[in-house]
């Protein structure tokens, strides 16, 4: 409590010096006041400076441990000299100091750390505003088309924050300050303008309050603005993929390129002594999956989430009558559970008929069946394996069972993946022409209903079953807003779920929405070139990823086959037991045949990851590249060596 009091009055007294870190705070909506996140800063750094210390004080440890191990040395006159810590308390007070000092340097990386931790949020967010705001401009024009006033399109909005991600966040800002705090929406928006971290919605924001107070066509504006910002959209994308270039390159250097240098060295300076298996361990074990796991952070902070989107449905009960009293079994309880129980039987029996199909429309349905094949796999594996004379050869009996184990796993989850990711491609890909067919349907007076009547007849492919079944559940008494929702659940992506809101929406405040389809259209098809231009452009930093790791493996493949084989062969004999080549021979080769084959498995998963994370900006996309790796590495290290 008096640390918290301390923190308040220093912030009291020089307001000005956290008035850029409460700013940061406020855009990144980080739900913390100033006063606690300087709290929770110092906790988080006074932790980091602990740990540090610890990891100083062992390391340290070793190192001086290591060193009154040394044989010999040269001094000034070239003699012999002992090289040793006698003194145990010299070598506690060495070790003290170096704790100290590791405090102050974790403590302080960590403060930095914290400190800026807002900023980068502020950033991030930001960036998915700006490549989102069209999207959420073209559903403002739609409902404004429709006739609706401006605070039920902001509250429409941010009830959509799964569909319009921080575009629909940032609207919740006019929503509360109108509901909770009572002001109009000119101040509410004013209020955002101020606080949102978007300098492209500022302006945005700004030029509809211009247009609001002088009395100007607002539809004509956001017309405008749907138009200039799906060009803009393109730029933005460009840029986005020119850092993202930036993020595969450097990944490339410093965790496929710098790893093979360091293995090299390291073997070398492995046969001189065990030091390096040491750092070599460090390297396979910690270092590459820390890294690899930093940098797959790091795309998905700043890449356009391609997940699912789930729709969610409000229900309450009704409490009108409470003092009627209810007599079980007069309900339709019974009967919808009877229909319940139908639909799950129905679901297992499609299933068993067309076992593929149903993997393919819902990839995830493999684990359930891989995961429990690859855990019984590997439990019978362990139990037939021959006993194991030392840990060496233990790990050589087991590693290649957990590959085959993870193998099980990720085979059938990548290719289903890959086929439903194939599907619904081909289904984004003909939404714009199946919008704009509608438009020019609507345009002519048709309704809606008979719009979907008549493009029942149409060829777009695969898109043609699922306007059949949109014309059956409007047949069978469902509006049109139903079956696209339904139509939605099945498919179940970003760019349908956007389109289908803001059709929905228009469609409930008029009948006549031509323009407001062929605006969906337009804003569909930008969406699907810019996803065509992120796999055209990142298509050649994934084949960088494959070489990088194919030379990766190859050069491992030939120090294993080639050079091991030659130092294992040399003897000690008439060696000299000091000096340099004291230590010579004296690793186990198989302990850094162990180590590099360790470290191929890991550079494939975490590559194939990243892969499909620059990609296609999904870890699911991934996993097949990282299956074909790890097969790779499993057959050359199990064939050819």
């Amino acid at each position: 409590m008096n640390l918290n009091r301390m923190i308040r009055s220093r912030v009291t007294r020089d307001p000005g010096k956290y008035q850029d870190l409460n700013a940061d705070l406020v855009s990144a909506r980080i739900p913390m006041t100033l006063e606690r996140f300087l709290w929770r800063g110092f906790l988080v750094s006074l932790l980091a400076g602990i740990v540090s210390a610890a990891a100083g004080y062992v390391i340290s440890g070793i190192l001086l441990s290591g060193s009154s191990r040394l044989t010999s040395g040269l001094s000034t006159i070239t003699m012999p000299v002992r090289i040793t810590l006698a003194d145990q308390g010299q070598v506690f007070l060495a070790q003290t100091g170096a704790a100290v000092l590791a405090f102050l340097i974790g403590m302080t990386i960590a403060h930095l750390l914290v400190r800026s931790y807002p900023g980068f949020r502020k950033k991030n967010r930001a960036t998915r505003i700006n490549l989102t705001l069209h999207n959420a401009v073209a559903y403002m024009y739609a409902m404004r088309k429709g006739g609706a006033e401006l605070m039920v399109i902001f509250r429409s909005i941010s009830e959509n924050a799964l569909v319009y991600g921080e575009v629909a966040l940032e609207f919740r800002q006019i929503v509360r300050d109108a509901d909770f705090f009572g002001h109009d929406v000119i101040y509410a928006m004013r209020n955002l303008m101020e606080t949102t971290p978007s300098d492209k919605l500022k302006q945005f924001l700004e030029d509809m309050v211009s247009v609001i107070e002088s009395g100007g066509d607002l539809s004509g504006f956001l017309a405008g603005r749907v138009r200039m910002y799906q060009d803009e959209a393109r730029f933005e994308q460009k840029q986005f993929l020119n850092f993202l270039s930036l993020v595969a390159e450097a990944y490339v250097t410093l965790f496929v390129a710098g790893p093979l240098f360091l293995i090299i060295i390291m073997v070398v300076m492995g046969m001189l002594g065990s030091g390096a298996v040491f750092q070599m361990s460090m390297t396979t074990y910690a270092l590459l999956p820390l890294g690899s796991a930093i940098f797959i952070v790091l795309i998905d902070l700043i890449s356009i989430k391609t997940e699912q989107v789930k729709r969610y449905t409000k229900s309450r009960i009704l409490r009108e009558y409470p003092d009627i009293r209810i007599i079980p079994g007069t309900t339709d309880d019974s009967i919808s559970q009877q229909l319940g129980r139908y639909d799950r039987i129905r679901t297992i029996r499609s299933i068993l008929r067309h076992p593929f199909q149903s993997f393919v429309n819902d990839y995830r349905r493999t684990l359930f069946i891989a995961v429990p094949a690859a855990a019984a796999y590997f439990i019978l594996s362990y139990l037939a394996l021959p006993p194991a004379t030392d840990f060496e050869m233990y790990i050589d009996l087991i590693d290649d069972h957990v590959v085959i184990a993870i193998l099980i796993v990720l085979v059938p989850y990548g290719v289903f993946y890959e086929l439903w990711n194939r599907r619904v491609r081909k289904i984004e890909s003909l939404i714009p022409d199946f919008l704009e067919r509608m438009a020019g349907i609507n345009k002519v007076g048709l309704t809606i209903a008979q719009s979907i009547a008549i493009m029942v007849n149409t060829n777009l492919g695969l898109l043609s079953y699922e306007i059949r079944r949109l014309k059956r559940d409007m047949d069978w008494g469902a509006n049109f807003s139903e079956a696209l929702i339904r139509f939605e659940q099945r498919i179940s992506t970003p760019e349908i779920a956007r389109s289908v809101t803001l059709i929905t929406k228009a469609s409930e405040m008029s009948g006549s929405i031509g323009e407001v389809l062929t605006i969906a259209g337009s804003d569909a098809r930008m969406s699907d070139a810019l996803k065509r231009d992120r796999l055209s452009e990142m298509f050649i930093y994934t084949a960088i990823v494959y070489l990088a790791f194919f030379v990766f493996l190859f050069v491992v493949v030939v120090i294993s086959s080639q050079f091991l084989p030659v130092l294992a062969a040399i003897t000690t004999e008439g060696l000299p037991v000091t000096g340099v080549l004291a230590g010579i021979n004296k690793v186990s080769i198989q302990t850094f045949g162990r180590l590099m084959y360790h470290t191929c498995l890991v550079q494939a998963l975490f590559s194939g990851m990243i892969a499909g994370q620059m990609g296609e900006s999904s870890l699911g996309a991934g996993l097949k590249h990282a299956a074909i790796m790890l097969a790779a590495s499993l057959i050359v290290f199990n064939l050819v060596l």
